[in-house]
């Protein structure tokens, strides 16, 4: 069972409670509460701002650049294994010395890493730097997620975890708009520019209201050897692994939309660039509504188990729903009925990422850091997987991003059936 003196199970501005006991007003802590939430969902929405402000702009750099689409699509893809590797090291080093001192170091590195980019003259270096900005990114990725399992536990932690994707969501609904209309006024430079004055803000505002949430007596002691000991504790847990699996292939199935869908939208289906901006934001506002519908009225009434289960088979569906789109089986598909599927596909995740999350954290209380670093990680390397593959048969097709998609929900759903077991197990999860 987890620790229950580890538990936090107030609402966001009772999690303060801490820094609120020195004689500050309850309207005080309060709105350090309210901070401390956007704050989090600030360094949460870190990846699809770095990512989707970017998409608008992947045709003008495979001219600017002169390279290939699949030579430019390694820019997403060097971010995102960047994203994956960088948690494996700052996930372990907030066990052993806090949140703080590693998410603002990799804050700065992230700014640095993201200036150079506005400047790449080459696809190669523009790909180098792309990995940096997500080795350093991936702190606040990591970090964010261990400071929610500090605070919270059990159906709390799963309806904050809803909550910061409402304010994580935000990101990819204006990202590629903001980089539709940064294309209008400049070229792909641009987009790094505005990224770069993002992370400085981000920065400031976790130096300012982001407090040590990990006490001394809680972290982890010992070096690399404690800290390969407690992650292959981790996956030998056969829930939390499968747990971290599911969440990971539903994600590779995300990506492969994310990766694809400025080719498929604009180059197959010859939309705009501010065209397709749009439709990314209204699939993005159909995963914020679904992550509030899990957060507010799913979570606590119905099993969390029972809920990822319609959420993996609706991915799958539309998944499938798609292949047959794409291949022609029932005549040529417009625009329209690819952009409803991928909206199905896409909404459902707000049933798939709180859940997967929630469950997982639920099984490791005393190294929320390294069990963060292992679901970030397997969730960002198999999306950088899933990336090169939807351009594998060219830009001329979507049947590779659809076919990408359906192997990963089947492998999502396979995960969950096989290793969770949701039948098997009864009662509160355990702790690590």
């Amino acid at each position: 069972m987890t620790d229950p003196g580890l538990a936090r199970t107030e609402p966001p501005e009772g999690s303060d409670e801490v820094r609120a006991a020195d004689g500050a007003a309850p309207a005080a802590a309060r709105r350090t509460g309210l901070v401390l939430t956007l704050a989090l969902g600030g360094l949460t929405a870190l990846p699809p701002l770095s990512m989707d402000m970017y998409l608008p702009a992947l045709p003008e750099v495979t001219d600017a650049l002169r390279s290939p689409a699949a030579t430019v699509q390694l820019t997403l893809t060097a971010c995102l294994m960047g994203m994956a590797l960088g948690q494996l090291v700052v996930g372990p080093m907030s066990d052993k010395w806090g949140r703080r001192r590693p998410l603002l170091a990799g804050m700065v590195i992230y700014v640095l890493a993201t200036a150079v980019c506005a400047f790449a003259p080459t696809a190669g270096l523009l790909i180098g730097f792309r990995l940096l900005q997500g080795l350093a990114g991936a702190a606040g990725i990591v970090i964010a997620r261990a400071v929610v399992r500090d605070l919270y536990d059990g159906v709390a932690m799963a309806r904050f975890f809803s909550t910061l994707m409402l304010i994580s969501g935000v990101a990819p609904v204006v990202a590629p708009l903001i980089g539709g209309q940064i294309l209008r006024l400049t070229d792909w430079r641009g987009v790094f520019v505005v990224l770069t004055a993002i992370g400085v803000l981000l920065t400031l505002v976790a130096w300012r209201y982001l407090h040590e949430t990990l006490p001394p007596a809680r972290r982890q002691e010992g070096g690399l050897g404690a800290t390969l000991r407690v992650m292959r504790g981790l996956l030998a847990d056969r829930v939390f692994a499968g747990y971290m699996l599911a969440g990971g292939f539903a994600f590779a199935a995300l990506f492969a939309y994310i990766s694809a869908s400025p080719f498929v939208v604009q180059d197959i289906y010859g939309a705009s660039p501010q065209t397709f901006s749009l439709l990314f934001g209204v699939n993005s506002v159909g995963l914020v509504a679904v992550g509030q519908i899990n957060g507010k009225l799913l979570v606590g009434r119905v099993s969390m188990d029972k809920v990822l289960a319609v959420g993996l088979a609706v991915i799958t569906l539309a998944a499938a729903a798609l292949l047959v789109m794409a291949s022609g089986v029932l005549g040529e598909a417009g625009l329209v009925p690819v952009s409803a599927g991928l909206f199905v596909l896409m909404s459902a995740m707000g049933l798939a990422m709180p859940n997967t999350n929630a469950q997982a954290l639920m099984r490791s209380a005393d190294a929320a850091g390294s069990a963060s670093a292992l679901l970030g990680t397997s969730t960002f390397l198999l999306g950088a997987v899933a990336s090169p593959l939807v351009g594998i048969a060219g830009e001329s097709t979507a049947v590779p991003m659809a076919l990408v998609q359906l192997c990963c929900a089947l492998a999502a759903v396979g995960c969950f059936v096989g290793l969770c077991r949701p039948w098997q197990r009864t009662g509160a999860p355990r702790g690590a």
